[in-house]
């Protein structure tokens, strides 16, 4: 995937800006950060994005790497990812997210992590091991289909093994991290 330049800097600009929010947000969230106004302004925005990711694949397909640049096609996935109050659009962002990778104009990974989100949020185990749950307790994986043949499956879409998937979660999110680093990768991102 070589890219000039985007195509659409004006989307790459507004993607990037609307993802970097949205992470802070969820960064402050994670930190308990946050009264309930803030949490509803939080929601609102979700579905602001959902909006916008809806319009942008109307227009345009999947926001790829030659549309956008890598930084936005990031954004977009990131903004689909968290769409979980529509997931019928989470389903559709997936399929057009998985033509986009086929015609190299998109990163597999986004895909996997994706495409788990929307098998979790329709009440289905996942594929990759890539959504996980953070509890007082610590890391925990979302219902998984054939578990042992997990590490496989994550090698088709250039995972890393589960074991250093979760150990990299568990260092990020280990008491005393600095909680600026929390906004660099959202928990699903890690695995």
């Amino acid at each position: 995937m070589t890219t000039v330049g985007p195509q659409r800097p004006d989307l790459a600009r507004e993607l990037i800006a609307r993802a970097t929010e949205s992470a802070t947000h969820r960064a402050k969230r994670l930190r308990n950060q946050l009264d309930a106004i803030q949490l509803g302004q939080g929601r609102h925005a979700v579905h602001a994005n959902t909006k916008v990711l809806r319009r942008i694949l109307a227009e345009h397909d999947w926001p790829g790497h030659r549309l956008v640049g890598p930084a936005a096609a990031r954004a977009a996935w990131s903004i689909a990812l968290h769409s979980d109050d529509d997931p019928d659009f989470q389903r559709a962002a997936t399929t057009l997210l998985e033509r986009a990778v086929r015609a190299d104009d998109a990163l597999i990974q986004h895909w996997a992590h994706l495409y788990d989100r929307a098998l979790i949020n329709k009440g289905q185990d996942q594929e990759y091991g890539t959504q996980l749950l953070l509890r007082a307790d610590g890391i925990e994986l979302c219902p998984l289909r054939a578990p042992e043949s997990l590490d496989e499956r994550r090698a088709t879409v250039g995972l890393p093994p589960i074991a250093v998937a979760l150990e990299t979660v568990r260092r990020r999110y280990a008491p005393g991290h600095r909680a600026e680093d929390a906004l660099a990768v959202v928990l699903t991102e890690a695995a």
